[in-house]
């Protein structure tokens, strides 16, 4: 864990975005969401540098519109 200031401000956003999706995806019962949730809330705690944060963030976002996208 680095503690870089952007990284660990860069690391609130993805784990606030991934709060709201969580709470979303358990109130109206949507696996995409729940699941994106909680992915984006603790992947934070795994990367080590801010590109990482930036990409890997980005995956799961993208695969969470992919799901969206085929109906789920």
């Amino acid at each position: 864990m680095s503690f870089d200031p952007a990284w660990l401000f860069l690391s609130l956003i993805p784990g606030a975005a991934g709060f709201v999706l969580f709470v979303y995806g358990k109130k109206q019962q949507r696996w995409p969401q729940l699941t994106a949730g909680l992915l984006l809330m603790v992947y934070p705690y795994f990367t080590t540098s801010v590109i990482a944060l930036l990409g890997v963030g980005l995956l799961i976002a993208l695969a969470l519109w992919y799901a969206i996208r085929l109906g789920w």
